[in-house]
């Protein structure tokens, strides 16, 4: 085994990296970019990734979109194919006898791959980048972790307590990925004036990233419009929408009562943030990158049919990342049957003037930069730091009980 430090070893530090989806990918270029920096670029990479991995000299195992999928009818189709990469994977990081595996998110695939690593090989150390969503539901899931991951590298800041109380694996706060981005989200001087009288407010809808969420969400989000521009009267309207979608929707919001401006795009969609006075939003990554950019917003989501069930075993007292991290509910969320566009549009009005409740969004979202620790060490560089920490307190620990 490597010296994690990188010196005198006999080989580069060896990390075997799996993510499954983009956001995964994201998190798993930055940590290697931390790791080659802190190492001195003594340090080998292997694995499954994307494109931002592979640009950092990552060959990938097989392609990562073979793992990250969403939805019933897909996961279903799959198994065979997701089975047979569990066991390829697992297969391939005990040939390689990594120093670390490091599993990034997708946990139903990469828990099960962990599991099947340490039970071959437990001196293998093995990190968990993201935690599950365990404060929501599948709590029990915490527990059965701690058999098989050694520490669990979380991007919210009340993850760790949740875990210990859960009876989950060590668990460290390193940092949300968007914090990192705080220059491309809130708005240089000017670029977000004032609500004033004369002008109409900016409002920016994001019904979704996925087919199925935007289906749903589309025709509701345009009656809420038509109630608020009949009562409050002309807004601006811009609709970031991902590039394979984007012709979907445009068909799809022809009837609304505003003509959206439909951007494509991340760069695009963070531009429109800086401009934007509020939001109508479905629930997701999104409402913690629009808090963090200062927008106040109104939360939508309606349940897949097929995951209804859901609702019995949630655990959380809402579904927006922002209040989580708050720990009030300040953004009004209005799930299934709670949101029509009457609910919807009574609750969005108050936030395109200066009113008490734009004022109670603002001030909350202005705790963040406290609450998140935005500042001083990146994310990534504090991901890195640990993931070598923890290689060598396990290699303490087998060198004790050698």
């Amino acid at each position: 085994m490597s010296d994690p430090a990188g010196g005198g070893s006999p080989r580069p530090f060896t990390v075997f990296l799996l993510a499954g989806e983009e956001s995964g990918d994201q998190l798993g270029a930055g940590l290697m970019r931390a790791l080659a920096e802190r190492l001195g670029g003594k340090v080998h990479f292997l694995g499954v990734g994307g494109s931002r991995m592979a640009a950092l000299g990552l060959r990938s195992l097989f392609p990562m979109h073979e793992i990250g999928l969403h939805g019933v009818a897909a996961v279903v189709t799959q198994i065979p194919n997701l089975i047979r990469r569990q066991r390829e994977t697992a297969r391939a990081v005990l040939a390689a006898r990594p120093d670390v595996l490091v599993t990034i998110d997708v946990p139903d695939f990469s828990l099960t791959v962990a599991k099947k690593v340490r039970a071959a090989d437990p001196s293998i150390t093995t990190l968990h980048y993201v935690l599950p969503s365990v404060w929501a539901y599948r709590p029990g899931r915490a527990a059965k972790m701690a058999a098989f991951i050694d520490r669990v590298l979380a991007v919210l800041p009340f993850e760790p307590e949740v875990s210990a109380s859960l009876g989950g694996p060590p668990c460290t706060y390193v940092g949300h990925s968007l914090t990192e981005r705080i220059a491309e989200l809130r708005p240089a001087p000017g670029e977000r004036p004032a609500l004033q009288a004369g002008r109409p407010p900016v409002l920016v809808v994001l019904p979704g990233s996925r087919r199925s969420e935007i289906r749903r969400l589309l025709k509701p989000f345009g009656e809420t419009l038509r109630r608020v521009v009949e009562t409050a009267g002309p807004l601006e309207v811009v609709l970031p929408a991902v590039s394979h979608l984007a012709g979907e929707i445009r068909a799809g919001v022809a009837d609304w009562p505003v003509t959206p401006t439909i951007v494509e795009g991340e760069a695009a969609k963070f531009a429109a943030f800086r401009r934007a006075d509020a939001a109508l939003a479905a629930s997701g990554t999104v409402t913690l990158e629009l808090a963090l950019a200062g927008i106040p917003m109104v939360v939508a989501y309606r349940i897949d049919p097929l995951f209804q069930w859901i609702r019995l075993v949630f655990r959380a007292k809402t579904i927006v990342l922002a209040n989580l991290v708050i720990g009030e509910n300040v953004v009004p969320e209005f799930v299934d049957w709670q949101s029509t566009p009457e609910r919807l549009s009574a609750a969005l009005k108050p936030l395109l003037s200066d009113t008490a409740e734009r004022r109670r969004q603002t001030e909350a979202f202005a705790r963040l930069d406290a609450l998140m620790e935005i500042g001083g060490t990146t994310p990534s560089a504090r991901a890195a730091e640990t993931v070598i920490e923890t290689v060598a307190r396990s290699l303490s620990l087998q060198a004790d009980s050698a």
